[in-house]
């Protein structure tokens, strides 16, 4: 397939990222590893010795950096539809996070170990029609705030990628029912003209 003007252009811009460069360098495996970093810098997310559980994973930079702070006592659990290559310090289960079947495996698999922290940087495939991705971006953000709910441990933290615009203030009042307190994020390495934010829930209720 012929490649249009704006693929082409995404691709340049993309070649030329800095932070694509750096990731490149420091053996990362996307730029949204960076993403992560200065969120965590920020407001101390990872600790050694935590239990963390990184949503829609693949390929792999969230889980990269949070094998790396939670150091070799604590746990990184990587879900995701799709395959990924294996991670030192990081347990992968391929499924679906929101699948009764699933989350029954991971359960069994996390055993009597709470959970710190639910990580999710998923976005939908790309439809081009604004209202179905925006759509799909708050359905996605939804299902791992339920997932954040049922597993968090009381006073856990919930980080999650979520598109401003329509139904970006109904699921942000959803987050602020179940945790304490609620701030967005918006790191360097998210794009300028992206409406790409991050909820970061600290606190949760019982």
């Amino acid at each position: 397939m012929k490649r249009t003007k704006t693929s082409k252009s995404w691709m340049t811009e993309h070649v030329n990222d800095p932070f694509v460069q750096r990731a490149k360098a420091e053996g990362l495996r996307a730029r949204a590893a960076y993403k992560l970093t200065e969120i965590d810098d920020k407001d101390k997310l990872l600790r050694p010795g935590m239990v963390v559980v990184d949503l829609g994973a693949a390929p792999g930079s969230w889980s990269q950096i949070a094998a790396t702070r939670v150091g070799e006592k604590g746990r990184v659990f990587a879900l995701d539809l799709l395959p990924m290559e294996p991670i030192r310090g990081v347990e992968f289960m391929q499924g679906d996070f929101h699948d009764e079947a699933f989350v029954v495996l991971f359960e069994a698999q996390l055993g009597f170990h709470s959970v710190d922290l639910v990580l999710s940087d998923i976005a939908p495939n790309i439809s081009g029609i604004p209202s179905i991705d925006q759509a799909r971006s708050i359905y996605l953000a939804e299902l791992a705030l339920d997932f954040a709910q049922r597993h968090l441990a009381q006073g856990g933290r919930f980080l999650v990628k979520v598109f401003q615009g329509q139904g970006f203030e109904e699921f942000r009042k959803a987050v602020e029912a179940s945790f304490k307190t609620v701030v967005v994020r918006k790191p360097q390495a998210s794009r300028g003209r992206s409406a790409e934010v991050y909820l970061l829930g600290s606190g949760k209720r019982i």
